[in-house]
């Protein structure tokens, strides 16, 4: 039997369907689905990905999915990243990528304990027990809190020894994140503005009152490669490894236990879902500014479909994206924010009158909702930085 072609119009027809760019979500939690999960590494991301997908967003409504609700769940995950993940889907990420992850910071915390001197792994469990005992009396508590309970806290490692960025800071925030990506603590709302990234902790289960329920590996990776290719495909084998953060033989175990179809994409081999290899509907025309290390712009490592020859100016060297700007399916420009908050523009190419007055539109309109807030991304691009100069 031929194997199918999808093309590269078709596959833009399903970011703006299935990432709603073009059918835009009633909820946080629901364009997180779409997605699988928000990228979070800048915590302003979580907010301007979720408007950007939203019918009527705002800040005091993301918050109380976030904080009140707790239908989001900021985890340390695929990649080592942080994403703000569905609540239902917590035990499957916890389980297919974040124990990975804790295994790997638990090994590089001890390493950097023992060249400061301070202990070995039973030092570590019991600066973690009292920690934890630490927060369940308070309830929740930043890590300053934490450590005038727990004074171990306060000692220090050093990091980059002999380099330029040479620094000697406290514990703490590794102790708290290798709880947290054990499943032991969660991230609250910060301190300030929903910039902000100094957050308060709590024990896990004041969020998810069983804890984190356990899920075999094996079947959890599963299912995160199917929620991925629900959203993302059609993709590679090396898009999944690359998103998940899995080995390729992870990510090939689990492709075998999930029914696809093999697909042609312009002569490099692909993947769908078994029952999602038909055409899906082109979506009425749409434009969206997308922030730093969204999951649009970060949901494949073959990013020549949508991207184009754009990605010198707007990825730094790492590979990280910036503020970009999307038409029907492709990066068409950049985006960035001047020191009043005003958001400017520059598009790459030429879309058209009617599309470019669709951007303005969006850049007035993702202006009035950030109001004086200004988004400064983590990882600067060179677009962004010459925008808001």
């Amino acid at each position: 039997m031929a194997i199918k072609r999808i093309t590269v119009a078709e596959r833009r027809a399903r970011i703006g369907v299935r990432h709603r760019l073009a059918d835009p979500a009633d909820s946080a939690v629901e364009a997180a689905r779409s997605l699988v999960a928000l990228h979070g590494t800048d915590p302003a991301a979580v907010y301007l990905a979720a408007a950007a997908r939203m019918r009527s967003p705002g800040v005091a409504g993301i918050e109380r999915e976030l904080y009140e609700e707790r239908r989001l769940v900021r985890m340390l995950c695929m990649r080592r990243t942080v994403f703000a993940v569905p609540a239902e889907l917590v035990p499957v990420v916890q389980a297919a990528c974040a124990d990975d992850v804790a295994r790997l910071e638990r090994r590089r915390t001890l390493k950097l304990l023992q060249e400061a001197g301070l202990g070995d792994d039973p030092w570590l469990r019991e600066v973690e027990e009292e920690t934890l005992a630490a927060l369940r009396a308070r309830g929740a508590a930043y890590g300053a809190d934490l450590s005038a309970d727990v004074p171990r806290l306060k000692e220090r490692i050093v990091l980059g020894h002999g380099s330029r960025n040479e620094a000697a800071p406290a514990i703490a925030s590794r102790v708290l994140v290798g709880l947290a990506v054990q499943g032991r603590i969660v991230r609250g709302r910060p301190r300030g503005s929903w910039i902000s990234s100094q957050f308060q902790w709590s024990p896990i289960e004041s969020w998810l009152p069983d804890g984190i329920p356990q899920v075999p590996a094996e079947t959890a990776r599963v299912e995160l490669v199917r929620r991925w290719l629900a959203a993302y495909g059609p993709g590679t084998a090396a898009d999944l490894k690359w998103w998940t953060g899995l080995t390729m033989t992870q990510v090939r175990q689990a492709l075998a236990r999930v029914e696809t179809e093999e697909v042609d994409l312009d002569g490099t081999p692909g993947l769908v879902l078994a029952d999602d290899a038909e055409p899906v509907a082109s979506p009425e025309p749409w434009v969206a500014l997308l922030p730093g290390l969204d999951p649009t712009v970060m949901g494949w490592t073959g990013r020549d479909w949508y991207l184009g020859e754009h990605g010198p100016a707007l990825f730094d060297r790492s590979g990280n994206a910036g503020p970009t700007v999307w038409c029907d399916g492709r990066i068409v420009g950049g985006w960035s924010q001047r020191a009043d908050g005003s958001v400017v523009y520059r598009l790459l190419e030429d879309i058209g009158a009617e599309a470019e007055a669709a951007v303005r539109t969006e850049a007035a309109r993702l202006s009035e909702w950030t109001g004086p807030i200004r988004v400064i991304p983590r990882f600067r691009t060179p677009l962004e930085r010459e925008l808001s100069a």
